[in-house]
């Protein structure tokens, strides 16, 4: 596999350094943080660990939350693609993509539904949940790519039909990482006690 680009590698954590990660075939040096781009979350900063409401060790889990600062002017929609970047295969697993987000500052809060959402790896248009095998931590990319035009994908397009729609068209991007370490389903039992 080839090795990340230098100006993502620097984003990164040596563990979540995938060279199949969407952002590193979008995405270059001039688009990194252009104008001050960048992609945050009220729940966890870069290298934090996802709270396990974000994962599938809790029932009622849901996506997290994201907010983002303006992109460039011209830009016509933002796009969210979130991969397990410690995955090893060639192509990182895919747990959102997102789309039809308007070109500006924004935000999606915790569990919001988004405009257009496309096919995780499982194949379901939903936040796919972290699920690492206990006592193996996984680091998550949350990528966000503006472009200067409008996307005409329908819904539930695949991953290698968005990346391939917005090719060559990516104004500024960023990229933002939770790692999550999987636990036991024992950890959670005597809560569920207390409840009966």
């Amino acid at each position: 596999m080839p090795d990340l680009p230098d100006w993502l590698a620097s984003k990164l954590p040596p563990a979540a350094r995938h060279p199949g990660l969407a952002i590193a075939s979008l995405g270059e040096a001039k688009t990194l943080g252009r104008g001050g781009f960048s992609l945050s979350s009220p729940a966890f900063d870069a290298g934090e660990q996802l709270d396990p409401c974000f994962t599938a060790k809790e029932e009622d889990a849901v996506a997290p939350p994201l907010e983002w600062s303006g992109p460039p002017p011209g830009s016509q929609e933002l796009i969210v693609i979130v991969e397990d970047a410690t995955d090893p295969s060639a192509e990182p697993l895919c747990h959102w993509l997102v789309w039809g987000l308007a070109g500006q500052k924004g935000k999606l809060l915790e569990g919001e539904v988004p405009p257009r959402t496309g096919k995780n790896a499982h194949g379901n248009s939903e936040w796919l949940l972290p699920d690492p095998p206990e006592g193996e931590t996984r680091h998550y990319a949350f990528q966000i790519f503006a472009t200067d035009l409008p996307l005409t994908l329908m819904p539930g397009a695949s991953r290698d039909e968005l990346i391939g729609s917005i090719k060559g068209f990516v104004t500024a991007c960023d990229v933002l990482y939770a790692p999550f370490t999987g636990t036991s389903a024992d950890d959670g039992a005597w809560e569920d006690e207390e409840l009966e």
